[in-house]
């Protein structure tokens, strides 16, 4: 019996997982605990764990064009792995903000672009806020945005964050687009 089965293992074929493209964000990561086991189960101030959002729904295809709560508000523009990525999303960037999530890659580019023209002209938008990762992908979700204010026909600042796959804040978020340093 043995034998059989050391003979049948050597003759299947061993699986292996091969990525269907060589696009950066569908790359297969794994990330090593940044603590040790013991650091890890040591108890951590988090502060408040109070959610800031203010309203909802937050998908970009979900929200009317003329929702009461974007009326005069800092829209925040998060790409949908944004919020699993960066622990303190919700204290650094969501306080005090309008949220819109959405996948560039995924998601009807032509749509957004068209439902954020409709929101720039119709809401008084102040200020926007464009919060991606680093994968190429997600660097359609700024085009999306300015082409939006272009159809639209606005002048709104606007500025990127980037974050790496690790959580890591990689732009300077006070740097406005276009602006060099």
């Amino acid at each position: 019996m043995e034998e059989h089965l050391k003979a049948r293992e050597q003759s299947e074929p061993k699986e292996t997982f091969t990525m269907a493209c060589g696009c950066p964000s569908a790359q297969i990561q794994s990330f090593a605990p940044a603590k040790t086991c013991q650091e890890a189960n040591q108890p951590t101030f988090q502060g408040s764990t109070a959610s800031t959002l203010t309203h909802w729904p937050i998908q970009i295809r979900l929200v009317p064009a003329k929702a009461p709560f974007l009326k005069g508000a800092d829209l925040l523009v998060a790409a949908d792995c944004t919020l699993a990525a960066y622990p303190n999303f919700h204290r650094d960037y969501l306080q005090g903000k309008v949220v819109m999530i959405g996948c560039p890659k995924f998601d009807e580019a032509q749509a957004y672009i068209q439902k954020f023209a409709d929101i720039f002209n119709t809401a008084g938008i102040k200020s926007i806020t464009v919060l991606t990762m680093e994968v190429p992908c997600c660097q359609g979700l700024p085009m999306i945005v300015r082409k939006g204010l272009e159809l639209a026909n606005k002048k709104i600042p606007l500025e990127q964050v980037i974050i790496s796959t690790r959580g890591e804040v990689l732009v300077n978020p006070l740097r406005k687009l276009g602006e060099k340093g």
